[in-house]
């Protein structure tokens, strides 16, 4: 099952990312998307990683909006992008280097096979995107 395509994280109240355990950790306006696989919810979010001169997509377990977020009948969003796991840098301004995926977990993760290629099929997307717009010109089309 596909959840909303993407999101934005924002309400009349404010942003509803925060969970009880844990700060916000990401801007309000960043792209998401959501996938439900077997009872879990993942996300994969874009943002640009500006250290390293590259798009990056992020693949996290997501994790469920706050309780008076979810009473809202306004939001439409149960689940919001968690910590990422898995990173992959598109380099943007150099078609010449190679996208990377890091791996951020102090804990073993097990992703299912259809969401590491959902993952990586977003991640083939953003490639697509940096190196059309690199011929067309500017890493600015790439947005």
């Amino acid at each position: 099952m596909t959840l909303p395509a993407s999101g934005s994280f924002t309400q009349a109240g404010g942003d509803i990312r925060e969970t009880p355990a844990q700060p916000l950790w990401q801007p309000a306006d960043m792209p998401w998307e959501l996938r439900e696989h077997a009872g879990r919810h993942f996300a994969v979010l874009f943002h640009y990683a500006l250290p390293d001169d590259a798009w990056a997509v992020e693949l996290s377990e997501a994790v469920p909006v706050t309780a008076p977020a979810a009473e809202n009948p306004d939001v439409a969003v149960t689940h919001v992008p968690g910590a990422a796991f898995l990173v992959a840098l598109v380099p943007d301004e150099d078609p010449n280097l190679e996208p990377t995926v890091r791996v951020y977990s102090p804990e073993e993760r097990v992703v299912p096979y259809e969401i590491m290629g959902w993952f990586m099929e977003q991640v083939a997307d953003q490639v697509d995107r940096c190196r059309i717009a690199f011929e067309q010109g500017g890493s600015e089309a790439a947005e």
